[in-house]
């Protein structure tokens, strides 16, 4: 009895006290309220507290009921309410700016709405609300703070409904608005509930989580929440703003190089096939060792049971064996018999009549010289080293021509990185801000010097009135003066959280990743960045626009004062390092006029010794001391002039009639064709040179014509060898679509062939002159002087006249190559070991060809002491964002309703493999897209816009929403969407709109330039979606990133028919070489290849010799493929160009070689009568006659040439041409001179009989050289 009266007792003080405090929450019961109606504000700006109210839900009057109906739902349309008409009008503001942010998912829209409209307005509100704090308010009470209970399956799913919903055209999260950036629900629900005066909630909502004990006869009444992933197309969120919702593309599979263990498969092949050669090897030269013995044993044995004297005839037999014979060639090779004979017919003509011939060549030489006149040089890199008819030519003028060509990027790096122990460290302090809004000032004031243009003049304005400047400073409009000295790095910090609440003049939110550089951006403040980066960019325009000289000359006054401003830097303990838009090109220019310079010494330095060389065919040093007239009269050097102006001359026409037919020079071109046209044509001149001495030692008493005619005869084969195969492996470079290779082949290939026929006539033409100076005894560049003294009478042709004249044949390296070089390679151990060596080295190259990488790094190709080095160097190591990405559609009508759900990626009818949805999940696995970021797709963002619930956005001119009385009404299905010309004209406003606050989805700040609309033809021709690679930091990145984003485009393209899409960025243009260029180079090394063989075996008349010769060939190419990977050099276009070098050069090196083999000369082949067999006999030979060419006319004049590009300050003429040339001279001069005639010596053709060895006595007599007139020490001497 006593507690029942307590309890009664009880009851009525709580009356009272509820009746003279605030209505508290103390009923927790269906039908009843927990708060209700607005009692006020607790400031003069503070927003409406709502009244605590505990009371009985309410039927509302019908105006309410139909705003809420509008505002929440149909489920509000029968159902009493806790809430009044101003707290319907406060939730429909609060919500429609949550709307703007999240309207692209209509799960995560309901979701939120649910939440906040059952918070408001539920008739049950008391069972999951409970007020715990109020303040007065006069005589009302407002609310402050209470519990609003939200269960976790629907915390939950309202989260995994939001937490990947983009926001516009940034792609930034929706997330970071509504919930802070939050990881989980909890942490969702408590930002959304956290008291943010301006901001956010006007009071304090807590989210406990549920519990019967601690919040009895409560219960959460919200439990389902709307998927993302909903089948419900009213629901479904796009594949953009839901994972769940998104296709599952195909898995990438990567090139996994098969290795076996540490060594890729290849390099572990070419270490089991030589081991297994040389064990084969060594088997057989144990079993060959082995069995000749045994033979030396048995014949030992058989000797002693002969009798030991031999007769007479036996003795005479025996002393002729031992005398050596070996076997000449017999037969006649037809071919090679003619072309004797037109060679021979060729030089006595031009000999006979050298005046004429002379004039002739020089009246054709200028002829093809009137193509100077139109001679250009083509300097634009896209138009060098890509096809113009390529896939990345066509897409790069197609995205010109539609978008305006790509933004001039003028950007800058302000570093700390200065300490004297090296290391980096923090940039951003108060005092170097404010000097850095300085320089961003002067910058923006700063006028170019001839017309006084400034930033403003050249500068990007999306909107047309805010130049794009990517910049910290544009966190505060660039004003120093909104940055506090005490909170600063606060200021910068809240800014780059949220960069949608520092908004830039230019309207966009700055990314963080674009500004500052050297700190983790997810884990670490930005007060530990260690670079500042700031970006302006300037409008760009096609060559031949005045607009494009505008922005050039204001980009060269911004150099000049940053240069400037690097001083202050350098002051501050700070390093800035920069890039304009024609920094680049300038620095090139400067390589180049530097390149020039050590390329003309090099010339010099080899024409001076190809002229020297050529007169010590005939004048030594002890002529020079016993009788120095007849050194001058012997001396060659004008010759040796003469040759070198006719490879000018021929370089001089090929350029004439290359220009002529409009195919434009390159710098590689006015570099390399020199050279390498000196490389051929030294070395005929040389062969032609020692040729003719001999035949004047041998032939002394014939005409000089005749003479000459047999010089010829004999060497003009070999040089139409040499020209044939080296014309033709240059022409196929023609076939290629790179404009540099495609010139330089044809460059090539017509100075080639000019230089061989200049060679075999005004040449021939100059030597007959020549000599009939020599035998006159007249000075050598001075021929109208006869020297006295300079003719021994009593010698035939003066001191042409061997061999009485004691000038020998064969000079110091002849003789070194006769006596001791050529029997030292030539003996059996030698041979093989020789083998082994090389085969081996081959085994290595070709070990070595998959480590060539694919590249051309910036920083190679300007001067090593450029101030762009420090630029690509901090561009690469603290820039944290990738280049932007197009992908691009071409032709398409998006007027259409099919193709619109082929681009879209925020609606429910999206095709599933839609652009927008491919990207978006390529973006979601970067280490093989290399897409970063999220794409601003402009048809969801229009779409978006039209949206009647965004008020702020598509407004008549009555004021009126669009489409808010649309039928079908504007919804997620798209059914409503414009299409035809209703599209078109949405379109427009769409792009005029500006991009605001209150407005975000407003197309003119992102999307001005993204479409291009034909109004007449109610088409869209050209649109593009922009995204963004991941950081590139490497050569490799690039040319991955490239493949990616074709890849990508190809998959687009395979699942939707409709669309034609390319993507698009502005170093694609660049890299599109390296899709093709290591099939590229196979090709044309095996075309080349296959040609050498076809022509070296017809002209040789030798199959096996041309197959040895293209072997070689194809060794020295891999072996300098090889060392390329060893030191550095990658595949490109320029190491391409000098790659089919190689191959013209290998060739030089070995034809000369394998046609002295062919057709040895006979005296040479006698003086390995008894030494070698047959093949050995002619390699000896060979060998003997042309080895001291080959080596004095090309080995040493162009280790000379090379040697002197050592001395270059460019590194990309120190990588690709002084260490590619001198791996192409050592490689060929050792495959020449060393593995060919060995591997001629075990495995040669046939050889044939010298058609000038065809003359009786008489002949046999010369050849040997009157070897009984001579005295008997030098006859001895030339028994080996």
């Amino acid at each position: 009895m006593w507690l029942r009266n307590w309890i009664s007792a009880a009851s009525i003080a709580a009356s009272a006290l509820a009746a003279s405090g605030p209505d508290l929450t103390t009923k927790h019961e269906a039908g009843r309220c927990a708060i209700r109606g607005h009692c006020g504000s607790q400031s003069l700006f503070g927003s409406q507290l709502p009244c605590p109210d505990n009371g009985l839900a309410e039927e509302p009057s019908d105006d309410v009921r139909d705003s809420l109906v509008s505002l929440c739902g149909d489920e509000w349309a029968d159902s009493k309410v806790c809430c009044r008409e101003e707290q319907i009008e406060t939730l429909q503001s609060n919500l429609q700016k949550a709307q703007n942010i999240i309207a692209a998912c209509p799960a995560c829209k309901k979701n939120f709405f649910d939440l906040f409209c059952t918070f408001t307005c539920s008739p049950d509100q008391s069972l999951f609300v409970n007020v715990t704090e109020t303040a007065p308010k006069g005589d009302k009470f407002l609310v402050t703070e209470l519990d609003h209970l939200v269960s976790d399956e629907y915390g939950a799913g309202f989260y995994d409904s939001c937490k990947d919903v983009k926001f516009g055209a940034t792609g930034g999260k929706a997330m970071a608005f509504i919930g802070g950036g939050a990881k989980n629900y909890t942490q969702m629900l408590k930002y959304l509930g956290d008291k943010k005066p301006f901001l956010g909630s006007p009071f304090q909502i807590n989210f406990p989580r549920p519990s019967s004990r601690a919040f009895e006869g409560m219960e959460t009444i919200l439990e389902d929440s709307k998927a993302c992933n909903s089948s419900d197309e009213q629901y479904r969120c796009a594949c953009v703003d839901c994972e769940a919702a998104c296709p599952r593309l195909t898995a990438v599979e990567e090139q996994k190089e098969c290795h076996v263990g540490l060594l890729p498969c290849l390099s572990f092949g070419v270490i089991v096939v030589y081991s297994v050669f040389i064990t084969l090897l060594v088997l057989a030269v144990s079993g060959h060792a082995a069995a000749a013995k045994h033979r030396e044993s048995k014949n030992e044995r058989l000797q002693l049971l002969q009798d030991t004297v031999a007769d007479d005839e036996e003795e005479e037999g025996a002393a002729i064996t031992r005398s050596g014979f070996v076997e000449r060639p017999t037969k006649h090779y037809i071919l090679n018999t003619y072309c004797d004979r037109a060679f021979s017919s060729l030089a006595r003509t031009c000999a006979n009549f050298p005046a004429i011939t002379i004039v002739s060549s020089i009246i054709v030489v200028g002829l093809l010289s009137l193509g100077w006149l139109r001679f250009a040089v083509e300097t634009d890199p896209v138009k060098l080293w890509v096809a113009p008819d390529s896939d990345a030519a066509q897409e790069k003028n197609f995205f010109d021509t539609n978008f305006g060509p790509f933004f001039r990027a003028e950007q800058a790096f302000l570093v700390n990185d200065t300490n004297p122990n090296g290391e980096a460290g923090p940039v951003l302090s108060y005092d170097t801000l404010r000097w850095w809004f300085d320089v961003e000032s002067r910058v923006a004031r700063v006028k170019s010097l001839e017309n006084g243009y400034t930033l403003d003049d050249v500068c990007y304005k999306p909107t047309g009135e805010a130049c794009v400047i990517q910049s910290v400073t544009q966190y505060f409009q660039g004003d120093f003066d909104m940055l506090e000295s005490d909170s600063w790095a606060d200021q910068i910090q809240d800014c780059v959280d949220t960069p949608v609440n520092c908004l830039p003049a230019f309207g966009q939110p700055l990314v963080i990743e674009r500004l500052l550089g050297g700190y983790n951006y997810s884990s670490e403040p930005i007060t530990e960045a260690e670079a500042l980066v700031t970006t302006w960019v300037v409008s760009n325009h096609n060559p031949g626009d005045p607009a494009l000289e505008k922005a050039e000359e204001f980009e060269e006054a911004l150099k000049n004062l940053l240069l400037n401003v690097q001083h202050e830097a350098r002051e501050r303990g700070l390093r800035l390092s920069f890039n304009t838009e024609i920094s680049l090109e300038q620095e090139l220019n400067k390589n180049t006029n530097t390149d020039a310079k050590i390329v003309v010494v090099s010339y010099i330095v080899m024409f001076i010794y190809a002229s020297l060389a050529l007169g010590s065919t005939t004048v030594t040093v002890s002529m020079i001391l016993r009788n120095p007239a007849a050194a001058l009269v012997q001396s060659k050097f004008l010759l040796g002039i003469v040759g070198i102006l006719i490879v000018l001359m021929s370089v001089a026409a090929s350029v004439g009639l290359f220009s002529a037919t409009g195919v434009k020079a390159t710098l590689i071109i006015a570099e390399v064709i020199p050279f390498l046209v000196l490389a051929v044509g030294v070395d005929n001149i040389f062969l032609i040179v020692h040729e003719f001495e001999r035949v004047n030692i041998s032939h002394a008493d014939e005409p000089v014509p005749e003479r000459v005619a047999r010089a010829l005869g004999r060497m003009g084969p070999s040089i139409l060898l040499s020209a044939m195969t080296e014309t033709v492996a240059f022409a196929l470079g023609a076939a290629v679509g790179m404009p540099a290779v495609r010139n330089f082949a044809a460059y090539a290939a017509g100075a080639v062939f000019i230089n061989a026929l200049l060679q075999v006539t005004m040449f021939v033409s100059v030597l007959a002159l020549n000599q009939e100076r020599v035998e006159a005894g007249r000075a050598d560049c001075f021929p109208c002087v006869r020297l006295k003294g300079g003719v021994d009478s009593g010698m035939p042709n003066g001191y042409g006249g061997a061999p009485f004249s004691g000038v020998e044949e064969e000079g110091w390296l002849s003789r070194f190559i006769r006596k001791h070089y050529a029997p030292t390679i030539l003996g059996n151990k030698m041979r093989v070991f020789i083998m082994t060596v090389f085969l081996g080295f081959f085994a290595a190259g070709i070990a070595l060809l998959p480590e060539i990488q694919l590249g051309l790094d910036q920083r190679i190709a300007i001067p090593s002491d450029s101030y762009l080095i420090n630029y690509f160097n901090d561009l690469y190591d603290y820039f944290g964002a990738g280049p932007p990405v197009y992908f691009v559609t071409r032709n398409l009508n998006a007027t259409k309703r099919v193709h619109q759900q082929e681009l879209c990626g925020r609606f429910s009818t999206c095709k599933q493999f839609s652009l927008a949805n491919v990207l978006e999940q390529e973006r979601k696995r970067p280490e093989i897209s290399y897409i970063s970021d999220a794409t601003a797709s402009w048809i969801d963002d229009y779409f978006g816009w039209l949206n009647p619930d965004l008020d702020s956005c598509c407004v008549e001119s009555d004021g009126s929403t669009c489409f808010s009385d649309r039928d079908p009404a504007w919804n997620v299905t798209m059914y409503g969407m414009p299409e035809g010309q209703e599209f078109v004209d949405y379109m427009t406003r769409w792009l005029d709109s500006p991009t605001t606050a209150e407005c975000p989805l407003a197309g003119q700040a992102p999307y001005s330039d993204a479409v291009v609309v034909n109004k007449n033809k109610t088409t869209t021709p050209a649109t593009h979606f922009r995204t963004a690679h991941t950081p590139l930091r490497s050569q490799e990145d690039f040319i991955s990133a490239y493949a990616a984003a074709r890849r990508i485009a190809a998959t687009i393209n395979a699942e939707n028919p409709g669309l034609d899409v390319f993507p698009y960025s502005k170093f694609y243009i660049f890299f599109d070489q390296y899709a093709t260029i290591t099939r590229l180079s196979t090709t044309l090394v095996a075309a080349a290849l296959a040609f050498i063989l076809v022509i070296t075996s017809t002209l040789l008349g030798s199959p096996t010799t041309g197959a040895l010769v293209t072997l070689t060939v194809t060794m020295i190419v891999v072996d300098i493929a090889g060392t390329m990977s060893l030191v550095g050099v990658s595949l490109n276009a320029v190491s391409l160009v000098n790659i089919i070098i190689c191959v013209g050069i290998g060739v030089e090196f070995c034809a000369h070689i394998a046609r002295a083999y062919t057709i040895p000369s006979p005296s040479i082949l006698e003086r390995a009568a008894g030494r070698f067999p047959d093949r050995s006999a002619r390699a000896f030979a060979a060998l003997v006659n042309v080895g001291g060419s080959v080596f004095t006319g090309i080995t040493i004049t162009k280790l000379l040439g090379v040697f002197v590009l050592a001395f270059t300050s460019s590194k990309i003429f120190e990588i690709y041409y002084f260490r590619v040339w001198l791996a192409l001279v050592v490689w060929a001069a050792l495959h020449a001179l060393v593995f060919l005639p060995v591997v001629l010596s075990f495995a040669g053709g046939k050889g044939y009989v010298d058609p000038e060895s065809d003359g009786g006595l008489e002949q046999d007599l010369a050849s040997r050289r009157y070897r009984a007139l001579l005295p008997e020490e030098e006859y001895d001497s030339d028994e080996y």
